[in-house]
């Protein structure tokens, strides 16, 4: 843990302000007739708030975490509260129809669906007699999404390299770690075997031509993060060694903090920040890059955290979740 309790309750506040937020509200809403006019909270009754579906999903994830690892923080009940009223059997049996429904086969494909696999793994992960029925509630969406990684990945025929929702290496490890915790080898299995066909046999990437001006994920950083869940020791730093001639990375600032666009480069930092964080843990410290990649690291967090204010919705609606997954350390323990 990071910041102290103050700091992580200032972040939980982003989410419980928003959780049941409708308005105002992207969906990404396939329609086959006028019945499907319908409001978010009604096509999606969990995860309508946050803005748009994902960042709801990863605002519930957010306030499970929190509460998990400090139960008796002053926010604890608060995001108890929020995660009860929400993940009912039948909240979530609507999600799954939704998810499930024809002509949505790409339907948060695959970020919104990477973090829904992450809440399931916070939920299994956490011993408590809320939260275990939670858990027990969010299996058929859960199951729902599994079965759509597993339709799609053999399909896809190259990895999605943005900076933004579509990329495919960020998705990849959230599974790679859900799988892990579900026990659930024949996901982990494919998860592998994809990751393996899509990015083992890169070299020398470009990493001078990032970020772009929209970016919430580094493409190059993400994949080095990814990779570390397929290979391990000697083999890791080998490949490693052969993807990155040179780490030119540096903390990106954003001209105007209500344009939800720009903002994500206040993302980019964080999610940086974590994916530097876990490549230094994976080459090891015997690795001659280890420090500079850990300075990296702490630079990024220092930018992303400080823009961490929930000054305008833009960010507010997401930021919290990206710098508490940075600050308990989600993506290495």
């Amino acid at each position: 843990m990071r910041l102290d309790e103050n700091q992580l309750a200032a972040f939980a506040r982003l989410a419980l302000d928003c959780v049941r937020r409708e308005y105002p509200n992207k969906i990404a809403h396939v329609m086959d007739a006028d019945s499907d006019a319908r409001p978010p909270r009604s096509l999606t009754p969990v995860f309508y708030g946050c803005f748009d579906w994902h960042s709801a999903v990863h605002g519930h994830w957010m306030l499970a975490r929190l509460a998990r690892l400090l139960p008796d923080a002053p926010f604890a009940s608060a995001a108890r509260a929020a995660l009860s009223r929400n993940l009912t059997v039948e909240n979530l049996l609507a999600e799954a129809a939704y998810v499930s429904a024809p002509g949505r086969e790409s339907f948060e494909r695959p970020y919104g669906l990477a973090w829904l696999l992450q809440l399931a793994a916070e939920l299994r992960e956490w011993p408590d007699d809320e939260a275990v029925p939670w858990s027990e509630a969010l299996a058929p969406l859960e199951q729902a999404v599994v079965s759509r990684f597993c339709a799609w990945l053999p399909k896809l025929s190259h990895p999605v390299r943005s900076g933004e929702h579509s990329q495919t290496a960020f998705a990849l490890g959230l599974c790679l770690d859900y799988a892990r915790v579900a026990a659930d080898t024949g996901f982990e299995d494919l998860l592998m075997r994809r990751a393996k066909h899509f990015f083992e046999a890169d070299r020398a990437c470009p990493a001078r031509w990032e970020p772009s001006g929209e970016d919430f994920l580094s493409p190059s950083l993400a994949e080095a993060d990814t990779m570390r869940r397929v290979l391990s020791g000697d083999s890791y730093r080998i490949w490693f060694d052969k993807f990155f001639d040179e780490l030119p990375y540096s903390p990106q600032q954003v001209a105007d903090i209500a344009d939800g666009k720009l903002a994500h480069l206040d993302g980019l930092n964080l999610s940086r920040a974590w994916m530097l964080e876990g490549i230094a843990a994976a080459v090891g410290e015997g690795h001659a890059r280890h420090a500079r990649l850990m300075e990296l690291s702490a630079q990024h967090a220092e930018a992303g955290l400080r823009a961490v204010t929930g000054a305008h919705y833009a960010g507010g609606h997401w930021l919290g979740s990206f710098a508490v997954y940075l600050c308990t350390g989600r993506g290495i323990c």
